[in-house]
């Protein structure tokens, strides 16, 4: 990197600063002082006031919840569905299953085949 031949005085710099000083506290209070007709500069979104919805627009808003809620719904049941009519062959095969499983689960989380 090539620094500049000649460096700027600090002196000339803070005499700069002062002189937009002004110029600077104005630009920053634009946004405080305003009239209640004034339009509002740029905000946060948290800060912005409310602007209400038309009656359409939130009837429709609700309509999709609704319906998204229904689906969720309707999945939840089938999902629950799904598993419970069981056949009495088929609960008997998978408690033998989890059994065995059980005792694997023993004798691998032991330490039998250490002594």
């Amino acid at each position: 990197m090539s620094t500049p031949d000649e460096q700027p005085s600090p002196d000339d710099a803070l005499a700069r600063a002062r002189a937009a000083r002004e110029q600077m506290a104005a630009a920053l209070d634009e946004d405080q002082e305003l009239g209640a007709d004034e339009p509002v500069g740029w905000q946060p979104i948290w800060k912005r006031p409310r602007t209400p919805k038309p009656k359409a627009a939130k009837k429709a808003e609700l309509r999709k919840q609704r319906k998204r809620l229904q689906d969720a719904a309707k999945r939840r049941l089938a999902a629950g569905e799904s598993r419970r009519p069981r056949s009495r062959q088929s609960r008997i095969g998978n408690v033998a299953a989890r059994r065995d499983a059980r005792a694997l689960y023993r004798v691998r989380h032991s330490n039998a085949w250490l002594w």
